[in-house]
């Protein structure tokens, strides 16, 4: 089975389960698992950050981020294909009271001046606006990099205007492995930042969301109110550990795996996409007359998994679990089926 669906489907590795089997742990709710505590501390290290606390999933660090930084009754500003906003389940609304104002940006990114406009002043007919969230790298922009400076533009410009800004880094190692710009480097000035153990760095479970100290302390209280506080969770937090000091680098083999597919498919009839956009280990491309769901199901019986996300889109991620060599008979593969269809 190749499974290009997501770099969530990524599985332990031998030597990482290894890891886990041999992990000291303790009760995290009482801040006794010694292996929670040593991510957390590596963690805020290596973002440049005072502190940083592990919970299950990254919805649930970028959730307790909204309602940490923010009031019921507050409105947020964030790309309006922000994971945050459209694939969180409608969290900051539920679960913090909060409000999503979208700004049209370019594959996820905008410009200081996207933000500038945004911005509701002090009214009390308006909500107010108190957070900006930015994703890094874009999912539904592609698998985007911000730029620095314009990344940067926009974190002075925020705290210019008295707003707190929070990075999605879901795939964040992606970003810094992309740019060769350091974790910590990208994350100058942010209030808060998640990150994603369990996607491109293989890890099975576990996202960690970091910021001052001040401010990871409150946000504990919200991992509890959320439902995240783990008892021994430090069979999660070695594998996660893990993964962040072994799986980082070699994500570069997932960016270039993503450029072979895409400059490949990209010479096959009847797909479109431009495989210079392609910055990381996501691609979207497009169908143009074939059914995308028909054409995934196709793939399926090859034994190969991707996502078709709407009826002439498809999404492929590059990940741990796929080589080189699979990619390329993937593409002998996929132009056999176009043709058949053409």
């Amino acid at each position: 089975m190749i499974d290009l669906r997501s770099d969530t489907v990524t599985k332990p590795t031998p030597e990482m389960r290894k890891v886990i089997a041999n992990a000291e742990v303790g009760d995290d709710v009482w801040g006794d698992d010694p292996s929670v505590k040593a991510l957390e501390e590596r963690t805020a290290e290596v973002l440049g950050m005072e502190s940083a606390v592990f919970m299950p999933s990254g919805t649930m660090t970028n959730q307790v981020a909204v309602r940490t930084h923010t009031q019921p009754g507050d409105e947020l500003l964030i790309e309006e294909h922000g994971h945050i906003y459209g694939s969180e389940a409608g969290g900051p609304a539920a679960l913090s009271g909060v409000t999503a104002r979208l700004i049209k940006g370019q594959r996820g990114a905008f410009l200081k001046e996207d933000l500038e406009k945004m911005i509701r002043p002090p009214d009390e007919h308006h909500p107010r606006t108190t957070l900006v969230c930015v994703e890094n790298t874009c999912n539904r922009g592609g698998g985007t990099i911000w730029p620095l400076q314009q990344l940067r533009s926009v974190v002075e410009y925020s705290h210019q205007q008295k707003l707190k800004i929070h990075m999605d880094g879901a795939r964040l190692w992606n970003a810094a492995v992309g740019s060769k710009n350091p974790e910590a480097e990208i994350l100058k000035g942010f209030d808060s930042a998640s990150v994603c153990f369990s996607k491109g760095l293989g890890a099975p479970v576990g996202s960690a969301l970091a910021g001052s100290k001040e401010f990871i302390q409150e946000s504990r209280r919200f991992r509890k109110l959320f439902g995240g506080g783990m008892r021994q969770s430090g069979i999660l937090a070695a594998a996660a550990l893990y993964a962040l000091e072994n799986h980082r680098e070699r994500l570069a083999e997932d960016h270039e795996n993503a450029k072979t597919l895409a400059f490949g498919l990209a010479e096959i009839p009847g797909i479109k996409l431009n495989p210079n956009d392609v910055e990381t280990n996501i691609i979207f491309f497009e169908l143009e007359s074939v059914n995308a769901f028909d054409f995934a199901e196709k793939l399926r019986q090859h034994s190969i998994l991707v996502e078709a996300v709407e009826s002439n889109l498809i999404r492929v991620v590059a990940n741990l679990m796929v080589d080189d060599r699979q990619i390329r008979g993937l593409l002998g593969i996929i132009e056999t089926e176009m043709k058949k269809t053409s």
